[in-house]
């Protein structure tokens, strides 16, 4: 309960900080969406459990899905439920555990977002009930998209942002580098309290429960090292670089590159 707190406290102190990262981070954002509206189309019922200040929420609202979203954060629902409002667009938001989430919403979906419980729940047993709740709401069918940290993702900030961590004695960030050389899944204290893997751990956590992957790609594709340059270029430079990263994300030589990656499922018939 501990570990759920210091992530609930973290998001709450700055709402802001959350809602601005995907403005930082543009690339995960839209290679995101692209896709996510392969799948989600107007009149959809769509379940964003952790979906923080509603980025994806609202993108998805305003294509004509109807939306719930559930967070941890009172701070991050009442931040997406207002920015719903500014919009002018219909957007139902809950408080509340992920763990929990047949107990706090009701009816089924067709999709269901899961893009931050399972990196935040660093307890393999807590991770698989979130996911369960989560298929207990998703139709027979329905899709499923789940992100996950990569493992290298903290490295590859410490290159692009500040190298001089490389040289802190902390003592996590020296069993993350520990770990990273041994090839190890890390769990423990990083931005927040977070659970970082590699593509064999979530396929393994995959099987055990009836979906079918449908995509396995790295969010911000190839972009995530050199983001900060590619975003001082032109807008067609930037689309160019985008298209470039959806041609490879799927592709497992370049996972290492991102720092997020999801997996999109179609839930099958079957025992949870």
């Amino acid at each position: 309960m501990e570990s759920v707190k210091i992530v609930q406290d973290y998001y709450d102190e700055d709402v802001e900080r959350e809602w601005e990262r995907l403005e930082r981070h543009p690339f995960e954002f839209a290679l995101t969406c692209r896709f996510l509206d392969r799948y989600l189309h107007p009149g959809d019922r769509v379940l964003d459990i952790g979906g923080g200040p509603g980025r994806y929420s609202l993108h998805l609202a305003q294509r004509g899905c109807q939306v719930t979203l559930l967070d941890l954060s009172s701070g991050n629902t009442a931040f997406a439920a207002q920015k719903a409002r500014e919009q002018g667009l219909s957007l139902s938001v809950v408080t509340g555990d992920a763990r929990e989430a047949s107990r706090l919403v009701e009816g089924t979906f067709d999709h269901v977002l899961l893009m931050g419980p399972l990196y935040h729940l660093t307890e393999k047993a807590d991770r698989e009930q979130c996911l369960r709740e989560a298929l207990s709401l998703l139709r027979e069918g329905g899709t499923l998209s789940m992100s996950f940290i990569n493992l290298p993702s903290g490295l590859i900030y410490a290159l692009r942002e500040e190298p001089e961590q490389l040289l802190w004695q902390k003592p996590d960030d020296l069993r993350y580098l520990q770990n990273l050389r041994e090839g190890e899944d890390y769990q423990g204290q990083a931005f927040t309290w977070a659970y970082f893997t590699q593509p064999e751990s979530i396929r393994s956590f995959m099987e055990e429960f009836p979906l079918e992957i449908l995509h396995f790609f790295g969010q911000e594709g190839i972009a995530a090292h050199n983001e900060d340059r590619l975003l001082e270029k032109p807008r067609q430079v930037q689309e160019a670089v985008l298209d470039l990263c959806e041609a490879l994300c799927e592709k497992e030589a370049y996972w290492s590159w991102a720092e997020h990656l999801m997996v999109i499922a179609r839930k099958l018939g079957g025992k949870l």
